[in-house]
């Protein structure tokens, strides 16, 4: 990841974004995204299929080159919960093991360590007896609250969540936001999350990016997310859809 002693952090930023923009294969998919991040803010990046969104998270990762500035704050722990996470079926690996893979540096894999564990499933629906079983019989559902809940387990500062409902269950969706929402007030967890629901940004985020491919706006939803926005952002009729699901919340 690209760091520069030239763009300074102010005191309760978290993270400051100048000018990043991504090339692959000698085409532009993200140009000129520029914004800050205060330590335990909800910030939410939308924008249509093929905007740029993950491609501008795995940036801010420091997995793809990039131009531009990215700075976070240094010794930061930072959790990631990708879209999607192939698994191979037949390997042979449970649960369990899984989570041990990430114990090391932080908790010995004994009794201390099941039991936070445990509790840290439990936040996201699971119950301890999942611990024994292989990841490749797990659901979607399942795997992706299992993502959460691996992300989770260090308590990290800062989590990235590209999509967090993605492959769950109608009925977990609103629980995984709460979870958000308590990471935020319990820890201090500042979160970066990637969402095509309007109605779940205006009602969790305290900032909102709109992305396609550039920037078309950045601060409080409640303030950027005019109908000229949404209309460039989705097409033609967004913003009525959009406005109809928030007004049911």
């Amino acid at each position: 990841m690209r760091r520069s002693s030239l763009l300074v952090l102010e005191p309760d930023t978290i993270l400051n974004v100048r000018d990043c923009s991504v090339v692959l294969d000698g085409e532009r998919l993200v140009s000129g995204v520029s914004f800050k991040v205060q330590k335990g803010d909800a910030l939410a990046v939308i924008g249509p299929n093929g905007a740029g969104k993950t491609l501008l998270f795995k940036a801010l990762l420091g997995l793809v080159p990039f131009s531009g500035r990215i700075v976070w704050r240094p010794g930061l722990r930072i959790g990631y919960v990708p879209q999607k996470f192939p698994v191979d079926r037949s390997a042979p690996l449970t649960v369990r093991e899984f989570f041990l893979l990430k114990a090391k540096g932080f908790w010995f894999p004994d009794r201390a360590f099941v039991e936070h564990l445990s509790h840290e499933l439990s936040l996201v629906g699971l119950a301890q007896d999942i611990l024994d079983r292989p990841i490749g019989e797990l659901s979607g559902g399942q795997l992706q609250r299992l993502l959460i809940g691996w992300a989770m387990v260090d308590h990290p500062e800062v989590m990235l969540f590209d999509e967090p409902t993605a492959g769950i269950d109608v009925g977990f969706e609103e629980t995984v936001y709460h979870i958000l929402q308590r990471l935020q007030k319990e820890r201090s967890t500042t979160i970066l999350l990637i969402s095509h629901e309007i109605n779940i940004v205006y009602r969790y985020a305290d900032q909102v990016l709109c992305l396609n491919r550039k920037m078309l706006c950045h601060g409080k939803p409640h303030d950027v997310l005019r109908p000229e926005d949404l209309t460039r952002l989705f097409g033609e009729g967004s913003f009525f859809k959009h406005q109809d699901q928030a007004h049911r919340q």
